[in-house]
């Protein structure tokens, strides 16, 4: 998921650190810079595939490195920066806010890297009024709009301490720290040095971080004796749902097991719990491309090594082409009672990647896929035609009846001229003009929004005086009884309006 490093460059960043096993002077930001350096390195080892942006806060924010795999970028960045007066955390929670809105929108999940030396300065009790006013109108069941957190997209929300772990300044931010996190709502962390402040602890500050949170999923893909060593970009999340009398939580397996193929067009476009990019791994499982080795005469094994790399036999390369070729996809099991799918996707007409979709935990996620483990090869069917996708189900669901939505005004108005589309054409339309007007009824009462039956008598009524001297005199007859039928008529869900038996339409 993408990440945004927002690096405090207030002027307490630049006071003088006192460590015993070093003679040389150092400031907190050149601690800060270490501690990055550090997990730039180990995400362009385990996470190459993500995004990751530089932004810098102080009496003002400054975004300068927007979303980038390079994170060379990102380091050279670090060592030109500049530091201005004091630092101001809700200036830089709304620029992340902004930042990852305009580049990612509202759906993609991110994670947001605070970088402090734990001294909020004169702030703090601005920061307290504003979290203690977020909480009070919250109560209330009113949306906050000044407080910028929390975020419109998924986020988890880390604050890193580059701060010695008894320093009184830290020791009154860490309760504000850990509020935001809590109000940000996706979860996070606050970190802090273990033991006395140095470069040592501050790295295994930032490696503990990473460690947890940007961790690459490796795993084995087996299909019948075939295995592959995979990766998985992003790593996938442990699947936390609240059903309605449990609390469903489940863990993805290291062993992805394919169960079977289907056709692409039986199996439709599923709804996904998450999608990952498929990677294969070499054989020691610790990193997709072999390390560059230095030659003695001066030149690298990478073009050798590279060609190796492709004459070894792929059980991914397989997978993928067949896949693509065939227009299949495979039905792969992920743990206990979890699957999930596996298929080619193309970003381009040159390029296409194996990718797997990850479902909801349960047997029966897919309605017209039915239970998985009730599929099998179509070899064992009896019949001499196998059933093709969708399987109906044999009970009337609900749900499957043609039912009126109005979520939006246009969905109200376009049932409505419908209505009147019809009703200009009486007496040739009657039929579907009574069928729409009792769909609308139907759909009010169920709502309990009466005032637009009369509403709706109203505008027949109108539509009765703006009929053509040329129209049937059937039309007028309907209009009005239609109108009176919604104004006086009992409020029966079940007792449709039926049309007026008149001399006109008994001769018809």
């Amino acid at each position: 998921m993408p990440s945004v490093i927002v690096l405090d460059t207030s002027l307490s960043m630049c006071r003088p650190v006192q460590m015993t096993d070093v003679t040389e002077q150092y400031q907190f930001r050149n601690l800060a810079v270490h501690g990055l350096t550090c997990l730039l390195d180990y995400m362009n080892t385990n996470c190459k595939l993500e995004f990751a942006s530089l932004m810098s806060f102080s009496s003002y924010r400054e975004t300068l490195v927007t979303f980038t795999r390079d994170f060379e970028s990102i380091k050279t960045a670090l060592m030109h920066l500049e530091y201005n007066e004091r630092s101001r955390i809700v200036n830089a929670l709304e620029g992340v806010q902004t930042l990852i809105m305009e580049e990612w929108g509202a759906g993609v999940p991110c994670q947001v890297l605070l970088i402090t030396d734990g001294v909020i300065g004169p702030e703090i009790e601005n920061l307290k009024r504003d979290i203690e006013n977020h909480y009070t109108i919250t109560e209330k069941g009113i949306e906050d709009s000044t407080f910028p957190l929390p975020f419109p997209f998924p986020c988890k929300l880390h604050v890193l301490c580059v701060a010695n772990p008894t320093d009184p300044s830290l020791q009154a931010a860490l309760p504000i720290y850990q509020k935001i996190i809590d109000i940000s709502g996706g979860g996070g962390q606050v970190f802090v040095p273990e033991g006395p402040l140095n470069f040592k602890s501050v790295q295994a500050m930032f490696m503990k971080m990473a460690e947890t949170y940007y961790k690459p999923f490796h795993g084995t893909l087996h299909c019948g004796t075939l295995t592959s060593n995979v990766a998985l970009s992003p790593p996938p999340e442990p699947f936390s749902k609240a059903r309605d009398f449990e609390m469903v939580k489940a863990e993805m397996s290291t062993d992805i097991v394919i169960c079977g193929f289907i056709s692409i067009g039986d199996v439709s476009s599923p709804p996904s719990h998450s999608r990952h990019l498929i990677l294969p791994l070499q054989i020691n499982k610790e990193e997709i491309k072999p390390p560059v080795i230095k030659l003695e005469n001066g030149e690298t094994n990478e073009d050798e090594s590279a060609n190796e790399d492709g004459k070894q036999p792929s059980f991914c390369v397989l997978l993928h082409g067949s896949l693509r070729v065939e227009g299949m996809v495979a039905v792969c099991q992920l743990g206990c009672d979890w699957y999930g799918m596996l298929y080619s996707w193309a970003d381009s007409k040159k390029k296409s990647n194996l990718m797997l979709s990850v479902f909801e935990t349960g047997s029966d996620v897919i309605p017209w896929l039915g239970s998985f483990t009730n599929m099998g090869p179509t070899e064992l069917v009896m019949d001499s035609d196998p059933p093709n996708f969708p399987i109906k189900p044999s009970e009337k669901r609900s749900y499957a009846q043609n039912c009126v939505v109005w979520i939006r005004q246009s969905g109200l108005q376009a049932d409505i001229q419908k209505i009147l589309r019809h009703a200009r054409k009486l007496p040739e339309k009657t039929q579907n003009f009574y069928k729409e007007l009792n769909r609308l009824r139907r759909a009010a009462l169920s709502f309990g929004f009466h005032e637009l039956l009369d509403g709706m008598a109203t505008i027949l009524d109108r539509e009765c005086t703006l009929l053509p001297g040329s129209a049937h005199p059937d039309a007028a007859l309907q209009l009005t009884h239609c109108a009176n039928a919604l104004r006086n008529c009992s409020k029966d869900y079940n007792t449709p309006v039926l049309p007026l038996r008149t001399k006109f339409s008994m001769d018809d």
